[in-house]
């Protein structure tokens, strides 16, 4: 496990190789069970720290919900044209899937940079109580304004 650790650290391999040679093990190594004991013990212990620290849960639920509202925008965008898919070829899906991907991405950075400017306005303001708020504005927000299906 040392060495393993060691290879990992000093950047000599990466984790899907050592998991891939793991993998192909028999069931019964050693080094492999010893391995998935310590994820175990890793995953313990947070499950431990999860439910001790509060600040840690709602960290994550935070991480959780900008995820969320990252895939609701995704399918909102992806929801266009009433919700019909009309590609005929894989590459088209992976074409129409990368499209998405910019768009939201596009959404997302705008929102950004316009946050980042009313910050900027309001430190040179000094307006403290509206500063806090925007630091808790996430710019994957959106808002459906338009008819259903429309973003």
């Amino acid at each position: 496990m040392q060495r393993i650790l060691v290879s990992l650290g000093l950047k000599y391999t990466t984790q899907s190789v050592i998991v891939g040679k793991l993998s192909s093990y028999a069931r019964k190594n050693r080094t492999k069970l010893a391995m998935w004991e310590l994820d175990s013990i890793y995953r313990s212990i947070y499950i431990l720290r999860y439910v001790d620290d509060l600040l840690l849960r709602q960290n994550v639920q935070k991480a959780l919900n900008r995820g969320e509202a990252y895939h609701q925008l995704r399918r909102a965008i992806s929801h266009e044209n009433s919700g019909k898919f009309r590609v005929e070829t894989e590459a088209e899906q992976n074409i129409w899937n990368e499209c998405s991907r910019l768009v939201a991405n596009s959404i997302i950075f705008y929102n950004t940079f316009l946050l980042s400017k009313l910050l900027e306005q309001m430190e040179g303001k000094k307006k403290l109580e509206v500063i806090e708020q925007i630091k808790k504005v996430s710019p994957i927000a959106w808002q459906q304004t338009w008819g259903e299906g429309s973003i």
